[in-house]
């Protein structure tokens, strides 16, 4: 019997993205770790033995220097996909000329850097909204990944306020970071949005609706590792129980420590050595494998396609908008 299919995604964020959302000083030099971090992420997939999607930010992708981090990503055969372009949180608020300009600024240094076409997105801080499905859908893409379905979107955005220099007026622009309540009731499978173009959310507990990502793994892995376990193990047995395929995310901060980054010690568990917080990426990548067919997000969004999609157009389409 075959396996169901599972996915395995890594949301490429740069130094410059954390200290730009943290409101910290020199993110606009653009610094980056991405040829420190890069190696460390294709060793653990390769172990695995997983084809993973990296959702790339199109101002990394637009800088030379990152090039052969980011080639060397899609030689090993791993998906592209779009992360915006300067990782922006307010995008919900663009106008539709705004976000054709940013999707087309990413798409087009990326694929300058990579060789493939994204057809997969990701909103920074899981941050979406209609009119930017709407123009994703008109510009071909396969599916949206933005979409992560937990209570806690309210309380990690509060967390994050707390702990951020951002100004008022910044912190109102990522009102929308995290998501709201109102989204931990939205399925965990894959399905389609709209004709062929699917959403696949970043799996969260099944009945808890908790986030089972990485992050907050090692978040309580500070405290306990066999808490860690016991949680990843629940949500494994959960998703198995609920017949969920698991769409993994893993972010750069998973594979490093302070003693990698020094300016990002004020992340959580950034104190946590990286070979203690990469056990745990094994653990996690090990029993994906074990359970799922696991591959790249389009792979994943693929297998839910429903056979009667025939990718139809919007409204003001078919009223020759």
């Amino acid at each position: 019997m075959s396996l169901q299919p599972a996915s395995v995604s890594i949301d490429l964020d740069n130094l410059w993205c954390y200290l730009k959302t943290q409101g910290e000083p020199g993110w606009e030099t653009f610094p980056s770790y991405l040829d420190q971090v890069t190696p460390r992420i294709l060793q653990r997939l390769e172990r695995a033995g997983i084809k993973a999607t990296f959702f790339i930010v199109g101002r990394d992708a637009s800088r030379v220097e990152n090039w052969s981090a980011l080639r060397a990503i899609a030689d090993a055969g791993h998906e592209i996909a779009n992360h915006s372009f300067d990782h922006d949180v307010s995008l919900p608020g663009f106008s539709r000329h705004e976000l054709h300009r940013d999707f087309s600024r990413s798409e087009e240094a990326i694929q300058d850097a990579t060789g493939q076409m994204p057809v997969g997105f990701r909103g920074p801080g899981f941050c979406m909204s209609g009119l930017m499905k709407e123009v994703l859908f008109h510009r071909g893409y396969k599916y949206d990944a933005s979409s992560l379905p937990t209570f806690l979107g309210p309380v990690a955005r509060l967390y994050f306020y707390y702990f951020s220099n951002l100004s008022a007026e910044e912190k109102k622009k990522r009102s929308s970071l995290y998501g709201g309540v109102a989204g931990a009731f939205r399925t965990l499978c894959p399905h389609a949005i709209e004709g062929d173009f699917m959403e696949v959310p970043v799996t969260t507990m099944p009945l808890a609706r908790v986030p089972m990502h990485l992050s907050y793994l090692l978040f309580l892995a500070q405290r306990s590792e066999a808490l860690a376990r016991l949680y990843w193990h629940t949500a494994v047995g959960l998703c198995r129980a609920s017949g969920v395929g698991p769409s993994l995310l893993l972010h750069p901060t998973d594979f490093l420590d302070a003693n990698d980054v020094p300016e990002m010690e004020f992340f959580p568990a950034m104190r946590m050595p990286a070979d203690r917080k990469m056990t745990l990426v094994d653990l996690t990548l090990q029993s994906l494998t074990r359970h799922w067919q696991t591959g790249t997000v389009a792979e994943h969004a693929q297998a839910h396609l429903p056979v009667e999609a025939l990718r139809p157009v919007f409204a003001e389409d078919a009223l020759g908008a």
